[in-house]
């Protein structure tokens, strides 16, 4: 699961650096890739639909407490 989870903050902060060794080591810890691809596809579609949400100021559900959520990072950090 940590590789899983390392992998997906790669996609997400630089999907860019993404390297085949990067795709080996997920293969070492029993993904195929079809699930690896999948990760990719779940981290892909989530940022997407962050980043379209933030961009409309789309507010969060009633159902979600703001204080379990992460800080969201000050512009330019």
């Amino acid at each position: 699961m940590r590789a899983i989870l390392e992998f997906a903050e790669k996609v997400t902060l630089a999907a860019y650096t993404v390297q085949p060794s990067d795709l080996d080591l997920l293969r070492s810890h029993g993904l195929d890739d079809e699930t690896i691809f999948d990760v990719v596809e779940v981290v892909g579609f989530f940022n997407c639909i962050n980043r379209i949400a933030d961009a409309l100021g789309v507010e969060l559900e009633d159902f979600l407490d703001e204080a379990d959520l992460p800080p969201v990072p000050a512009t330019g950090d």
